[in-house]
């Protein structure tokens, strides 16, 4: 099994690139986590960038890019015990608070909300704070997904 690079910081005269090359001559992924341009250590990741490296913003970036049998061997098993309650519910939104359930219903799945559009629409009902702490839960607990550019879409 093999698996490819991640650089996070590198600065022009680092190793690092000796060491991405390899692992390009090897047919290894080369991820990089882009950083700051002043940063004299964004050089490296930065230009990896430039010349092809798979863009990392997330860890799901490097998860989706791993085959499938080693995702499953990392996957912990689930077991009944570990389940949350509320996802077995036949009406699993009762449990969720009331802010956390007006933010739900108004979510989509196949279309995403930016984030001023909740806030303009919510502002008679909870403050930009209430909004953004019941976004935050909603998305921990797996109900909300956030998408590029403070937009969010209804997980199902």
């Amino acid at each position: 099994m093999s698996f490819g690079v991640l650089v996070l910081e590198a600065a022009e005269y680092s190793g690092t690139r000796i060491t991405a090359r390899c692992a390009l001559e090897q047919n290894r992924d080369v991820f990089a986590v882009p950083g700051n341009v002043t940063n004299k250590n964004s050089w490296g990741p930065n230009t990896l960038i430039k010349q092809g490296a798979k863009l990392v913003a997330t860890w799901e970036d490097v998860w989706e890019d791993l085959p499938a049998d080693v995702r499953l061997a990392l996957t912990p098993p689930s077991s009944p015990e570990s389940e949350d309650p509320r996802s077995a519910s036949l009406f699993p939104d009762q449990a969720l608070p009331p802010h956390e359930k007006r933010i739900l219903a108004l979510l989509k799945a196949d279309e995403s909300t930016h984030i001023d559009e909740l806030v303009d629409r919510l502002e008679t009902e909870m403050s930009s704070s209430e909004i953004f702490a019941a976004l935050f839960e909603l998305e921990l607990s797996g109900k909300v997904r956030q998408m590029p550019g403070k937009n969010f879409v209804k997980s199902f």
